[in-house]
């Protein structure tokens, strides 16, 4: 007997960086993303399918959206800062406009289906300057300390405080949290319609969600790299889950 469509596990997009690679013999370009984020789907009962920056991005983001119960925009290199009107910082990265509009577009699709979202590093970066906000684009020279990026490939960890009265709080639990950190840019002008939902004790912005009642989680850390705590790619599998049976129901009405 067949399994009823709503008990299907849902497909959760995630994106992706296109970048050189090697294996074997083989010196190309390809679509990469580290194992962490698709392990953390796969174990909080979703289904991942990466989603490779592609050339027409407007056309092609609806139709793939069309396809995904949620959507999360994973972290990588800078955002480009003349996507908000700023002069480049010398350490800024260089610029990958093919990402960004391809997630540009793909985060804009996802608000007008209201389709379940988790922005995390540079995804919450991506997000604010998609609502109109900007970014510190050196954080040592903004706040004093490279307490966020120590490099090396070596995660930080800092304490991040969370509001009682967030999505994320229900998620990890309100006050202080630790997360695991790795980024040089956060937050300067909160994006329009977007809510601040936890900070670092220095001021920075560590976590967004919108007013407007969709599911948006996104965190400036990241969680991935937590193999022991997935609850926030639990929260967005079971919010993806609502999502999918709401559409399934849709069509059969």
């Amino acid at each position: 007997m067949a399994s009823n469509v709503s008990e299907r596990r849902p497909v959760i997009g995630l994106t992706t960086y296109l970048e050189q690679a090697k294996q074997g013999v083989w010196d190309v370009r390809a679509a990469f993303l580290p194992q962490q984020y698709f392990d953390a789907v796969t174990a909080s009962g979703g289904i991942a399918v990466l989603l490779p920056p592609q050339p027409f991005a407007s056309e092609a983001a609806g139709p793939v959206l069309d396809g995904l119960d949620g959507l999360i925009l994973t972290g990588g290199l800078d955002v480009q800062p003349e996507l908000y009107g700023a002069e480049r910082h010398p350490l800024t990265d260089p610029a990958r406009p093919d990402r960004d509009e391809w997630e540009l577009a793909l985060y804009r699709g996802a608000e007008e289906r209201r389709l379940p979202v988790l922005a995390i590093c540079r995804g919450l970066q991506l997000v604010n300057v998609a609502r109109g906000g900007t970014l510190h684009q050196h954080l040592p020279e903004a706040l004093g300390t490279e307490r966020f990026r120590i490099g090396g490939g070596v995660f930080a960890t800092n304490t991040v405080t969370v509001d009682a009265d967030s999505r994320l709080a229900g998620l990890v639990g309100a006050g202080d949290v630790e997360v695991h950190s790795y980024h040089h840019q956060g937050i300067d002008r909160l994006g329009h319609g977007l809510i601040a939902t936890a900070r670092t004790d220095d001021g920075l912005v560590q976590a967004i969600e919108s007013d407007d009642g969709g599911y948006l989680v996104g965190v400036q850390w990241h969680p991935e790299e937590n193999a022991e705590d997935r609850r926030l790619f639990a929260g967005l599998v079971a919010q993806a889950s609502a999502y999918s049976a709401g559409r399934n129901e849709a069509v059969s009405a």
